[in-house]
């Protein structure tokens, strides 16, 4: 891990872009948006409602506009995508925010706590993805795509069945994408923000720190932005608009985390421990040396906070 990395400022501009945030009435897709207003991009906000809609456009300095749409199906992912062009002309950056909570541990979910969850989260991802994949296509000037997954889809999350298969799904999108519009010259990159959001606070692990943030007024510890990874929602916006730039073209297929004061590259699944046998395994072999052999397993879960020590 490199732990103080010596980054100088690049200028970066988004002058001439046309970017669509999807789920960016508030929270984390508002300063999405607004950060990408700020460096010069056009920008479709998108939200369920249209009172919500409303004040993101009216909230967001520079040339906006605003759709009203519930992400998820392929109409609403077309109509974005048409906004788009109809209002400024093209399309170079898709930014897959929108997404809703259904938490529930496993004996309790419904199906239509999984199913909406998903709907929303990863067929939303791939609607919305696909139209802009062909409109990005038809211009001949590449594009930049950026999934908003989750810790939750790297490691799982309890009470999270949903959410963490669809955030994983995500990423592995991303992979899959990347090798799919590489000689178009488009770029998809999975980015796993971790901010103090309405959101994060369903996250046992964060929830007290948020909580305590907010109650004092104070800002979040020094050791929870480092250490954590966790800040405010602006502190998600460089990555961003960093990807969303031709400064990013080289970077694809890439699970990239930030919050805070972290920036962090996630490794893609891999092997991590191999063993042989001549003609395979049975049952009984398996049983004879697993503890031997695998006997460092993965962890899971997204890890509790780690105080200092007084």
């Amino acid at each position: 891990m490199k732990d103080t990395p010596n980054f100088e400022g690049v200028d970066i501009t988004l002058n001439g872009k046309v970017a669509i945030v999807t789920g960016s009435g508030r929270g984390l897709g508002l300063a999405y948006a607004k950060a990408l207003a700020a460096a010069g991009a056009k920008v479709v906000v998108n939200d369920v409602d249209q009172a919500t809609v409303d004040a993101a456009v009216a909230e967001i300095k520079g040339d906006v506009a605003g759709v009203t749409a519930a992400v998820g199906d392929t109409e609403s992912a077309e109509r974005l995508v048409q906004a788009a062009v109809d209002a400024f002309g093209r399309l170079d950056v898709l930014v897959t925010n929108a997404g809703i909570l259904r938490d529930r541990v496993l004996w309790k979910m419904s199906d239509d706590d999984f199913d909406e969850v998903v709907r929303v989260h990863l067929r939303g991802t791939f609607t919305c993805a696909r139209a802009a994949a062909v409109r990005m296509r038809e211009q001949g000037e590449g594009g930049r795509i950026l999934l908003i997954s989750s810790p939750a889809g790297q490691r799982g999350n309890f009470g999270q069945t949903n959410y963490a298969a669809a955030k994983a799904g995500i990423a592995a999108m991303a992979r899959t994408w990347a090798m799919e519009l590489a000689r178009n010259e488009i770029t998809v990159n999975a980015v796993v923000p971790v901010a103090a959001t309405a959101m994060t606070r369903t996250i046992p692990a964060f929830a007290p720190l948020i909580d305590e943030s907010e109650r004092t007024g104070e800002p979040l510890p020094a050791w929870v932005r480092r250490d954590e990874g966790l800040g405010t929602v602006e502190d998600v916006t460089g990555l961003i608009v960093f990807l969303a730039s031709d400064a990013s073209a080289g970077i694809t297929g890439q699970a990239i985390g930030v919050g805070g004061d972290r920036l962090a590259l996630w490794a893609h699944p891999q092997e991590r421990t191999v063993a042989f046998s001549d003609g395979g395994w049975s049952a009984s072999d398996i049983a004879a040396g697993w503890s031997s052999t695998f006997e460092d397993l993965e962890s899971y879960g997204i890890p509790a906070p780690k105080p200092p020590a007084a």
